[in-house]
């Protein structure tokens, strides 16, 4: 396992300090696939914070695009001098990675320009499964795997892991105006939208919390489930999973307050969680 920056490509220092998580899951893999995850990795870092680096939608579908036109670009066998784009097109020829997980994860993220909470759970799953799903089947390509239970387990840990991040940036996205909880479920809990972008949670958010992790928690069984059937070395793709399961026991325990501290704060013991899951072979 790498121990410093400098032993690091770029795209690996890149997901280090900016996907930290994911990185560490990474660390189980065999060393000759490390760099091409860092690059897939990498990739999604700069596609999903495209929110965050525009100022208005239309540059966000035009940086979009460029994503768009640049991995079409690669599957031609060109590439665009980019400290992304050279690694992830080495990993595409090499892993024969699908094209269509690209597009979809891009095309996800043109969701996040509209400002608009998700209309109803489903609209939400919808959400969680183009942004994260794709990026877990990928990283199962890397490790060679293309085994049916392995992809529908990745489904279910990219929905899960998803959810619960987005349950963990909900103070993140109100400080921004922008929310991703179900709209039907917070009228039903008698939750205003207002009432978070002034940051002022009322206590009814807890209810709304709650019903959204109980879909992460379904997915995770869902996941779960398929184990029997999912080759070892599919393992590191979906070891987020018992990550989702870490980040869930806490938000349960701050009684499902996410915006209390704990909540947003890297867990201590994640590396240790992930090395007994990689030994013991579960996920």
């Amino acid at each position: 396992m790498a121990n410093s920056d400098a032993a690091l490509s770029y795209c690996g220092q890149e997901v280090r300090k900016y996907d930290n998580d994911r990185f560490l899951t990474c660390l189980f893999a065999p060393a000759d696939r490390r760099e091409a995850l860092f690059a897939l990795h990498a990739f999604n870092l700069e596609i999903a914070k495209t929110r965050e680096v525009v100022s208005e939608p239309v540059l966000g579908q035009i940086r979009l695009q460029w994503w768009h036109d640049s991995i079409g670009e690669l599957y031609d066998g060109a590439s665009r001098r980019h400290e992304v784009l050279l690694p992830l097109g080495e990993a595409i020829r090499r892993f024969d990675l699908t094209r269509g997980h690209f597009e979809t994860l891009i095309d996800g993220r043109e969701t996040d320009l509209m400002d608009e909470a998700p209309a109803d759970k489903t609209c939400l799953t919808s959400y969680a499964e183009v942004t994260s799903a794709p990026l877990a089947r990928l990283a199962l390509e890397i490790l060679g795997v293309r085994d049916p239970a392995a992809h529908t387990a990745a489904r279910h840990v990219g929905i899960a892991w998803a959810l619960t991040g987005l349950l963990r940036a909900v103070p993140f996205h109100a400080r921004g105006h922008r929310l991703y909880l179900p709209k039907d479920v917070l009228g039903k809990h008698g939750v205003s939208e207002q009432s978070l972008f002034d940051l002022k949670p009322p206590e009814q958010l807890k209810a709304v919390v709650a019903e959204v992790a109980a879909m992460a928690r379904t997915h995770l069984e869902e996941a779960r489930a398929l184990r029997p059937r999912v080759p070892r070395a599919a393992h590191p793709a979906l070891l987020t999973a018992s990550l989702t399961d870490t980040y869930l026991k806490v938000i349960a325990k701050a009684g499902n307050d996410v915006f209390a501290p704990r909540v947003q704060m890297p867990n201590p013991f994640r590396q240790a969680v992930l090395a007994w899951r990689a030994m013991t072979g579960r996920y």
